[in-house]
């Protein structure tokens, strides 16, 4: 029951941050008011600042002065020091460290020009003036070049770096509830056909888990299969599976947490899910559809070609029957509905490309006379020898993936 309380607090999240989303008003309100407190604290600070600079120049008296003026020279001075401060909240933290940098070159270049100077013959007042403009001038110039420059050497110093660790990243592939159920992406991944890391994230494997735990026989025997499909690929050599703990805030159900994930992360989604699929796509995240990469799999038929087929049904139109290669593409024979149970040789004259697969239409050949009665022949008995895949009509609309929506 661990699992349920977990799905309970993290709805209840989920409903609050929901609440949240749909109020505007309280958002806003929310915003303003710890706005209007960073200010009050921020002016409060500054008037601070400003109070003790003016008491310590009052107290002190710089530059022999007394009373009001040395008050208002510290003033002038808390001043300087919040304009300094509002132009440094609009730098870049790598114009900042420019500044830094380059204030700390031009004061060292000053100090060798005033060593330069000190061994000179001028008298005492012009070398005082040549020493401090020269410090004030480098010290400007490193801090302003500086400033202006740190973006570019930011670029410079890390864009090495971290090309080489976009290069050295793997592949990360993100694993769908759908195509744990499903199966298949096990036995894609023995023949090595799929490389790379493979994350599972936390929330798929709950996900799955509820699945397992359903009251419903068909839905616990889909969820267990999940779950051995997940540990037969952990156990394959070569081959990394990461469970994923990271989960997106704000997103609440499964695959808008997957989508956002593997935008976070630029991973890819592995699914056989129909919907996922278009939405992900739409949304310019790349998929690796299980169910596509069958579809690509089958094999090319050109018209004009002969086949053997098992007719094993009839078709919409009256004399139309149906036959289903190995790999469940579907067949309709036109003139072939008086040949079900039988085996016949027939012509392909076109061939259709449905979302869902291939549609393969072709008519008897007309030039054997081989019709062969199947041993035995019962329409349980035929039925019974139809591939799994071609155990849905093709010319219905896909069926939706798995979407973990029924567990709820």
């Amino acid at each position: 029951m661990g699992h349920l309380e977990f799905g309970q607090g993290s709805s209840a999240a989920g409903n609050v941050s929901l609440a949240t989303k749909n109020n505007p008003s309280l958002a806003e309100a929310r915003a303003s008011t710890r706005a209007s407190r960073r200010s009050w604290a921020s002016w409060t600070v500054r008037a601070v600042l400003i109070a003790i600079s003016g008491v310590l120049c009052y107290s002190y008296g710089p530059f022999g002065l007394r009373g009001l003026p040395a008050a208002g020279l510290g003033f002038l001075m808390a001043m300087v020091i919040l304009l300094a401060e509002l132009r440094m909240r609009r730098a870049e933290i790598s114009g900042l460290a420019g500044g830094v940098a380059g204030g700390v070159l031009g004061l060292l270049a000053s100090l060798l020009i005033t060593l330069l100077i000190s061994r000179t013959a001028e008298p005492e007042a012009t070398k005082s003036f040549l020493e401090f403009t020269s410090l004030l001038a480098l010290v400007y110039l490193g801090i302003a070049v500086g400033s202006s420059k740190g973006p570019d050497w930011r670029g410079i110093l890390s864009a090495r770096p971290v090309k080489q660790a976009v290069e050295n990243a793997p592949a990360m592939k993100l694993l769908d509830t759908s195509a744990l159920i499903d199966g298949r992406i096990a036995d894609i991944c023995e023949t090595h056909f799929l490389d790379g890391t493979l994350g599972v994230p936390r929330f798929v494997l709950h996900e799955l888990q509820l699945v397992a735990d359903s009251p419903d026989t068909l839905k616990r025997q889909r969820g267990r299969r999940g779950l051995e499909v997940l540990q037969r690929m952990q156990k394959m050599p070569g081959l990394e599976v990461r469970i994923l703990e990271k989960e997106p805030p704000g997103a609440a159900t499964v695959d808008q947490k997957l989508l956002e994930l593997a935008r976070e992360s630029g991973s890819k989604i592995v699914t056989t899910d129909f919907n996922l699929n278009k939405v992900a796509r739409v949304q310019g995240i790349a998929v690796l559809n299980v169910n596509e990469l069958a579809n690509a799999m089958k094999p090319a038929v050109l018209p004009g070609e002969s086949m053997r087929v098992l007719i094993l049904r009839e078709g919409k139109e009256a004399t139309q029957g149906v036959a289903y290669l190995e790999d469940g593409t579907m067949v309709v024979v036109d003139g072939a509905r008086r040949f079900i149970n039988r085996t016949i040789d027939i012509v392909v004259t076109s061939m259709h490309q449905t979302p869902a697969g291939k549609m393969i239409f072709g008519r008897i050949d007309e030039r054997t006379d081989a019709v062969t009665p199947r041993v035995g022949g019962t329409p349980g008995n035929a039925q019974n020898q139809v591939p799994r895949a071609a155990t849905q009509r093709f010319d219905s609309a896909p069926p939706a993936a798995y979407t973990g929506s029924d567990t709820q």
